[in-house]
């Protein structure tokens, strides 16, 4: 599993309470659990935030593109920085109410 980590978020609720996990297993069989916090459009490219179970506390999440569809739905990571960059701005910008992000 190819992860791009991007600039920190931090819930505004302080509350750690994990209620959209989601598990991901990467091609070696590993098993990592993740927050589920939205998926976005992006130039017509569906992309899927994500945020590391393991390491919440540092805020950084995990952005992967969406390829497939239904039950042959792939979370592929995002190798290009200005790509990434470009989806965490849009999540960024959509999600300002529910998050404090940090640079």
């Amino acid at each position: 599993m190819d992860e791009n980590q991007n600039p920190n978020v931090n819930e505004v609720n302080e509350e750690d309470d994990f209620d959209n996990i989601v598990v991901l297993t990467d091609q070696n069989g590993v098993d990592t659990e993740f927050e589920f916090l939205d998926i976005v459009k992006v130039d017509d490219i569906e992309y899927v935030i994500l945020l590391p179970v393991e390491s919440a506390d540092d805020g950084e999440v995990v952005i992967f593109r969406i390829e497939g569809e239904d039950e042959n739905e792939t979370y592929v990571g995002v190798d290009n920085v200005e790509e990434a960059e470009k989806v965490f701005n849009f999540f960024k910008e959509k999600a300002k109410d529910e998050f404090n992000f940090t640079e």
